[in-house]
């Protein structure tokens, strides 16, 4: 799970790689332009990633349009799951809910079955109690993840991945299941 959480760590991580796959991308500019993205953020995320070894520079100076980022063979092979993944998203309408740093673990978590705010909490290391009421809370209200209230004594909250949410899973565990690391 921390590889997963460590890539989506950054909201703009993955469609980076998805732009590099698509051929789209490739410099700054079109970066910033094709993801709406702001310089700042943009900067931030290309650094992580070249430190994490998912692309690289452009060696060399040579026509204006040569791209300027390239993916390394490990960003390659995250690049086509984070493709499809990013499709789904926007197809579900779910990439702003789906982007932020704690949705796709909390989703693949709960690809096991129902569990318990504790559960989910011991399960992501790093993550506040705040960060994660705030994630689950915009999962149900995106109607990726359901709140189940059990009426017994003491009463117990379980959350669980609805059909789409289990759909948004299943993407994000391919790009998991080939990150390095």
């Amino acid at each position: 799970m921390s590889t997963l959480a460590t890539l989506v760590h950054l909201r703009w991580a993955v469609p980076v790689l998805a732009e590099l796959h698509r051929g789209y991308g490739g410099r700054f500019v079109n970066l910033t332009h094709n993801l709406g993205v702001g310089r700042e953020s943009l900067s931030r995320t290309l650094a992580f990633l070249t430190e994490a070894g998912l692309i690289r520079r452009n060696p060399g100076h040579g026509h204006p349009l040569r791209p300027e980022y390239l993916l390394t063979e490990a960003g390659a092979q995250l690049a086509e799951p984070a493709a499809a993944l990013t499709d789904l998203l926007h197809e579900l309408g779910a990439s702003e809910v789906g982007l932020k740093k704690w949705s796709l673990p909390i989703l693949v978590l709960l690809t096991a079955g129902e569990r318990r705010f504790s559960e989910l909490r011991n399960a992501l290391p790093g993550t506040s109690n705040r960060a994660l009421t705030l994630a689950l809370k915009d999962l149900e209200s995106a109607e990726l993840v359901t709140r189940t209230v059990t009426t017994g004594y003491p009463p117990t909250t379980s959350y669980g991945a609805t059909r789409t949410g289990l759909r948004l899973a299943h993407a994000a565990e391919q790009l998991q299941l080939r990150t390095p690391g």
